[in-house]
């Protein structure tokens, strides 16, 4: 499975449960995608679903990706 992430650039409405400037990991829904929604794991811990407008994709070298997905373990 590939891991993609988002960096959270608005969190308008949604202040406790998003940080900007952060980066989340986006979770493969192709559903909502068609709604222009994203599901991610916000603040709360849990998966839910989020404008995709308040993300912006980020490409992330492979030694990156594997340090940050090493800790979320």
């Amino acid at each position: 499975m590939e891991h993609k992430f988002l960096l959270c650039v608005d969190n308008e409405g949604y202040e406790a449960s998003l940080e900007t400037r952060k980066l989340y990991e986006k979770i493969p829904d192709r559903e909502v995608e068609r709604y222009n929604q994203v599901r991610i794991i916000d603040e709360s811990g849990e998966d839910y679903l989020y404008p995709s407008k308040f993300f912006a994709p980020v490409r992330l070298p492979m030694q990156t990706k594997n340090k940050i997905l090493e800790r979320a373990v």
